[in-house]
């Protein structure tokens, strides 16, 4: 009966404390001025730091075999989540593959035909720009293995 009572005591006085502490870290972030700043900061490098990680699964493009499986499943997830409305998210799928496709015009003509002109507008500006991160990610692989 007694170690009953104690128990509760001690849960009641550990969550007591552990609202307490909330309360106080709370006041403390909201009266913080650079809060909302380093908030946004993190938050950026995050979504940078996810863009890299988007990169980094790129395959070697010297395997023929990495390549094409690659290409197959960009053009896949690609053509999935323009079905489901994310055109921002297919389309950059989609210039995955262009890039690292062997006959990219070929490959351009297709897709003009098949996708509606704005989303076909969203890849071809976005393709320069995968292209060169896939080309400085090859660089910098390419670095490394120096």
């Amino acid at each position: 009966m007694m170690v009953g009572r104690t128990s509760a005591i001690a849960a009641g006085l550990c969550g007591a404390l552990f609202i307490g502490y909330c309360i106080y870290f709370d006041r403390k972030r909201r009266s913080d001025p650079n809060f909302k700043n380093r908030l946004r900061e993190r938050r950026k490098k995050q979504k940078l730091a996810k863009e890299r990680a988007g990169l980094s699964k790129l395959p070697d493009l010297k395997d023929a075999e990495a390549v094409q499986k690659f290409f197959l499943e960009e053009i896949q997830l690609g053509e999935e989540l323009l079905a489901q409305g994310e055109y921002e998210k297919g389309v950059d799928h989609l210039t995955n593959a262009i890039a690292v496709c062997g006959q990219p015009q070929q490959l351009l003509q297709v897709l003009q035909q098949t996708l509606p002109p704005p989303v076909f507008q969203m890849l071809l500006t976005k393709l320069p720009t995968i292209s060169q991160r896939i080309v400085s990610a090859q660089c910098l692989a390419e670095d490394d293995v120096e």
